[in-house]
């Protein structure tokens, strides 16, 4: 497979476009798992196609350019894992494509081959949760257009005013995935060290990162809700997390392999010769990609293998010189086609719903509950756990239980009181599923809203006809 995408002809775009095709053919065919993250983004799209503004009337921190996504898909199909997959195989396309093109018109490795669109296309599919349109893959995609621009940059060796576009282009990718936003630094960075950009480019490269996100500010503040967006978006995003070990034993078995391959590029490089200097310094702001993704990690919303996509640009770029530095070609094949097959393993294993499978993904997986009877039904739910919205639509602002906690769960302080009938009374859930039993303290506090509610069997309360 190497010696066949190392040929340099227009038409390994369309092998490119086959093989991508192939890696998700059992997903368009079979389905894919249901996800968590995947149906929180349906219901964010659902709850603004119903008229309710973001961050004040729901509760997710979900980024803003891509809520409005999941907006525009939810007001054309409805709630459609097949379109969320569909679209993401499109920005996939485009990534692969659009990635293998810079590479072969910059000439950043000796010989244009595809072999970086071929390392771009197995490192997108290592986990099945990577095949739905999620924020990083849409973020990724600006991050990738930044590339571009920082290429030309560092082709030129004199920086131009294009570097606004670089920063922009970076904020624009910050309002899709928040922790795209350390990508400035990168960006900063490359600039400094391989370029000629004045003190003054380098302001206009900031200006251009804030650019975006200031208008995003004012518009917000326009509409009356900034401090619910300053809170919830941008306070979130430096938030502490708690991660499950479970996470960690997932993401090793589905990346040790791209790590692995990415890093052995790397150090071949460190004494290799035969590069001009444009390459060495492309070699270089690529390692400050990886390095600045390691800087990420901390601002992920949660461990999954789907939040690493933001490292497949780098990881393709160091494999592809890793196995194109092999001087029995042979050999390379042999460790490719090995390679492949454990990580198509590892991809089924995560559509496998057992609990033997090592890269389950259970902590993604949604797990009906086959004893909850309702459907389209306004449901609330107290606490962890997504699977009673399945069949059913989100009521009131709560819909992200980490952000929802801190005023559900203080009900000494009068304000939250007086928020939660609030919200309540404007958008009153039918059925409320209390996980974190924290509805026998709500009715106390709120005597109106025990009145409408009568228990259902334990921790199920349905609104009085």
């Amino acid at each position: 497979m190497l010696s066949f995408f190392r040929v340099n002809a227009l038409y390994q775009i369309f092998s490119l476009l086959i093989l991508l095709i192939v890696s998700r053919l059992p997903i368009f065919l079979n389905g894919a798992p249901e996800l968590i993250p995947e149906l929180q983004w349906m219901l964010v799209g659902e709850q603004i196609n119903k008229g309710f503004v973001m961050y004040s009337d729901i509760w997710d921190n979900t980024a803003p350019l891509s809520a409005m996504v999941y907006a525009g898909i939810d007001s054309i199909v409805g709630r459609s894992p097949i379109a969320y997959q569909f679209l993401a195989f499109f920005v996939a396309a485009f990534q692969v494509i659009y990635f293998n093109v810079v590479i072969n018109n910059r000439d950043i490795f000796p010989k244009r081959t595809y072999l970086p669109g071929l390392m771009y296309v197995i490192f997108l599919n290592i986990s099945i949760d990577c095949a739905t349109l999620s924020p990083v893959l849409m973020g990724t995609s600006f991050l990738l257009l930044a590339f571009g621009t920082i290429v030309k940059q560092v082709n030129r060796l004199e920086a131009t005013d294009e570097v606004f576009e670089l920063g922009f282009l970076i904020g624009v990718a910050t309002l899709f995935y928040p922790p795209a936003c350390v990508f400035i630094l990168w960006a900063i960075a490359s600039l400094l060290f391989f370029s000629g950009a004045t003190l003054r480019q380098h302001s206009l490269a900031i200006f251009g990162f804030l650019f975006p996100l200031f208008l995003t500010g004012l518009f917000f503040y326009l509409d009356g809700t900034y401090d619910d967006f300053f809170q919830i978006f941008i306070s979130s995003v430096f938030q502490i997390r708690q991660y499950n070990l479970n996470d960690f034993r997932t993401l090793i078995a589905t990346l040790f392999l791209p790590f692995t391959f990415a890093i052995f590029g790397f150090l071949r490089l460190v004494n290799a010769t035969g590069f001009v200097n444009f390459q060495l310094r492309c070699q270089q702001v690529m390692m400050l990609w990886g390095v600045t993704g390691f800087l990420s990690i901390g601002l992920m919303p949660f461990l999954a293998p789907m939040q690493f996509i933001i490292f497949v640009p780098a990881l393709a770029f160091f494999a592809t010189n890793f196995f194109s530095s092999f001087k029995k070609q042979w050999m390379a094949e042999m460790l490719f086609m090995g390679s492949l097959a454990v990580m198509t393993f590892f991809y089924f294993q995560g559509a496998n719903d057992s609990d033997e499978s090592f890269a389950k993904l259970n902590n993604l997986k949604i797990k009906r509950n086959s004893s909850f009877p309702f459907k389209s039904k306004k449901v609330l739910v107290l606490g962890n756990g997504m699977e009673e919205y399945l069949d059913n639509y989100a009521a009131t602002p709560y819909l992200n239980w980490n952000l929802a906690k801190y005023e559900l769960e203080n009900l000494d302080n009068y304000e939250n009181v007086i928020s939660i009938l609030r919200n309540f009374e404007k958008d009153t859930p039918e059925v409320i599923i209390d996980k974190a039993n924290l509805v026998p303290k709500l009715f106390k506090r709120i005597p109106a809203l025990a009145r409408r509610y009568h228990a259902d069997g334990k921790g199920v309360y349905l609104l009085n006809s």
